[in-house]
């Protein structure tokens, strides 16, 4: 099991010292130093490491606040502050500590404190864990490519159509048509293998053979048996079925 690495801040000897008696108790506890002022703390935990910080508020030159600051919140370890007036309390959780023990403490408060501590240390290993993942699969997983244009050919003329334009395919035997406003033009290819290589976040199947852009939606109409009539902005009416209204409506949600 690894052990929670400490850092004790401090400029006390005594303090230190009963910080570290009432922790060598706790076999999940490793201490990895101990300092007496807060330049030495900012040094201390850049070098060491620690996960778990007891920092002391009122220290001579750069006090507990000033160490956080300097180092900066969303570096620090988890902290918790050591103070002996209860009016820095407040500031201590504006500064994000987890806990703040009150001179004298009793050992059941540092034991508490040392709870709270270690719970907020698993779920930060648990988030870093996580992010390491996804930048993992990010560096592995390839990214993805979906269609910008088609190239379409017609008697006069090569055509590059950009996919965002299209308004709607319709499946028409081994071709398709892709419907541009007022124009439609044919391509030779099966609309299960275009809806593959188009943007989920663009385009859907609503139809065994029709695609439509999602920007052109205006208004979904229901019918008596689950399907629905999609109506596009400029009133075309297309069919939709009902095993595809569930999918669409995510997508339009953004999910």
């Amino acid at each position: 099991m690894m052990k929670i690495r400490t850092l004790i801040v401090d400029d006390m000897p005594l303090a230190r010292e009963r910080i570290r008696m009432l922790l060598g108790a706790d076999s999940e506890i490793e201490i990895v130093g101990e300092r007496a002022d807060g330049d030495e703390a900012v040094e201390a935990v850049k070098n060491l490491k620690p996960e778990l910080v007891f920092l002391d508020v009122q220290m001579t030159g750069l006090d507990g606040f000033g160490v956080v600051e300097k180092i900066g919140v969303e570096r620090m370890p988890v902290v918790v502050f050591v103070t002996a007036y209860d009016e820095f309390a407040i500031k201590a959780f504006e500064v994000s500590a987890l806990d703040y023990l009150l001179k004298p403490f009793e050992e059941e408060q540092l034991t508490r404190a040392v709870k709270r501590a270690k719970g907020e240390i698993q779920k930060r290993q648990a988030s870093d864990l996580n992010n390491h993942l996804r930048q993992l699969l990010a560096a592995v997983k390839p990214e993805t490519r979906y269609l910008k244009r088609l190239v379409v050919k017609t008697a006069a003329q090569t055509i590059l159509v950009q996919t965002e334009d299209i308004d709607w395919i319709g499946a028409a035997g081994n071709y398709l048509e892709l419907h541009i406003g007022k124009e439609t033009y044919l391509v030779r290819e099966r609309i299960s293998r275009i809806e593959l290589n188009l943007d989920p976040e663009k385009c859907a199947r609503i139809h065994r053979s029709t695609i439509v852009n999602l920007d052109r939606i205006k208004t979904l109409h229901p019918l008596f048996n689950g399907d629905h009539i999609t109506v596009l902005r400029d009133e075309t009416k297309l069919n939709m079925s009902r095993s595809f209204y569930g999918k669409l409506l995510l997508r339009l949600n953004g999910k």
